[in-house]
């Protein structure tokens, strides 16, 4: 005899429940309003890490340098560049906390996602148990009905055997 999954009624609680929430699986998260922080910070690192940033900051160091260096006692900056490298310290300083806000609400939306999944996997989980249960139940109608069909057919054997 196969051995049968019997869902729980917590199981068939938290499978209902899923099965409400299933239009929320297929589509994004909900489309939540963005701060004006969120969107600037976002905007920020983005920019930030690209590579046109990287070239474009690069093209300005250089032009930076070879600028001061070539204007001798004229330079703005002259050689220890203390001004580019103060220039450089303020745009670390304040990038750096608002690439982190941004990885840190990325963060969070990949939590969510993840939960989303975890939940998905568990429906999942238990709708196959449910198909499991449904088929063992089938096999067993089945077996049943074979064996009725078998013993009408000793019956009918035996019937005229005799």
């Amino acid at each position: 005899m196969p051995s049968t999954v019997i869902l729980t009624d917590r199981d068939r609680d938290l499978l209902r429940q899923l099965r409400r929430h299933r239009a929320s699986h297929r589509h994004a998260p909900p489309g939540e309003e963005r701060s004006l922080g969120q969107v600037i910070a976002d905007a920020v690192a983005r920019a930030v890490g690209s590579w046109r940033f990287i070239l474009i900051q690069s093209a300005l160091l250089v032009a930076w340098i070879i600028g001061n260096a070539f204007n001798g006692s004229n330079a703005w900056d002259p050689f220890p560049f203390i001004l580019l490298n103060l220039l450089l310290s303020f745009q670390a300083a304040y990038t750096a906390p608002v690439i982190m806000m941004s990885q840190n609400r990325l963060s969070e939306i990949d939590r969510r996602h993840a939960e989303d999944d975890y939940k998905v996997n568990v429906k999942a989980e238990l709708e196959i148990e449910l198909l499991h249960q449904k088929i063992d139940l089938l096999r067993e109608q089945e077996i049943l009905a074979l064996t009725k069909a078998v013993n009408a057919l000793a019956d009918k054997i035996d019937g005229k055997g005799v």
